[in-house]
């Protein structure tokens, strides 16, 4: 990471990231920040259900949302679990906020404050009744995490998850695919989920619903990866982006590589946005 000036965010590695930061903080109000939950505001923890938010993210998000034009989390999480596990709908001042869970299949908003989430697609009700039959002879430690949209099978108990997940993955991958679904890989997860939806189209869809003129991205995980490409497209195009990547041993290099400015894991995230909060209400 380059140093720079005291209660300034920390400068991007790249000339294109270096635009997409000064577009944002030359016009807040026209940009949009799309923020990962697991890894990038929460730590990475054994049980999805204990993965509660970095100490200070809420309040940092919180403050955020009031100096920028649009402020998001888009996870593969459905959305029910980030609320409960955040306690958003229990805070009340919080601006132009968006969650788009499941890749964008379910949306929630400050504003409304209603969840709308479609049908689950009939193959995700095939594969549930076929994972217990499949995993039966799993490394203990494998767990199956439904939800609703999808299911995820999770190896980070396991003795040896690398290894787990490479067994279990051309099983997997063959179920999902013939019942119209798609296996994508995570920080030793495989989620079998409805093909065509992941956090690069749900970025697209929301940048043209906001109007934004720049965006700043921010994963750490193989499912950010769509978005960080969507965000070169984007730039290719003449919108300003920055893409950061919540770092850890555990990311992906490929992650990594590809963004523009490198933060410490969840507590890094949060000072970032603690000093765009400084920068722009200033």
């Amino acid at each position: 990471m380059t140093e720079s000036a005291p209660n300034s965010p920390p400068a991007p590695r790249t000339p294109a990231g270096g635009a997409g930061l000064a577009a944002l903080l030359t016009a807040p109000e026209r940009a949009l920040i799309a923020l990962d939950y697991d890894g990038t505001l929460a730590p990475i923890v054994p049980r999805p259900s204990d993965a509660v938010p970095a100490p200070g993210a809420m309040d940092a998000l919180r403050r955020i949302s009031h100096e920028i034009g649009t402020l998001a989390i888009i996870t593969g999480r459905p959305v029910d679990s980030l609320l409960e596990l955040t306690g958003l709908e229990k805070i009340p001042d919080f601006g132009n906020l968006i969650i788009l869970g499941q890749y964008g299949l379910q949306r929630w908003d400050s504003g409304s404050r209603a969840i709308s989430s479609p049908e689950p697609l009939p193959g995700v009700a095939a594969v549930r009744a076929a994972l217990p039959e499949l995993l039966r002879d799993a490394p203990v430690g494998t767990a199956v995490e439904d939800k609703h949209q999808a299911l995820v099978v999770h190896v980070r108990r396991t003795a040896d998850p690398d290894s787990a997940l490479a067994a279990l993955t051309p099983a997997l991958t063959a179920l999902a695919e013939d019942h119209g679904m798609e296996a994508a890989p995570g920080k030793r997860v495989l989620e079998l989920r409805p093909p065509g939806h992941d956090k690069g189209g749900a970025l697209r869809r929301l940048i043209a619903a906001c109007q934004a003129r720049s965006v700043l991205v921010a994963g750490d995980d193989y499912g950010d990866l769509p978005a960080f490409e969507a965000v070169d497209e984007l730039r290719a195009g003449g919108l300003p982006g920055i893409t950061v990547c919540s770092d850890s041993p555990e990311v992906p290099d490929v992650i990594r590589e590809r963004a523009d400015l490198v933060v410490g894991g969840p507590p890094g995230m949060v000072a970032l946005l603690e000093v765009l909060v400084e920068r722009l209400s200033g």
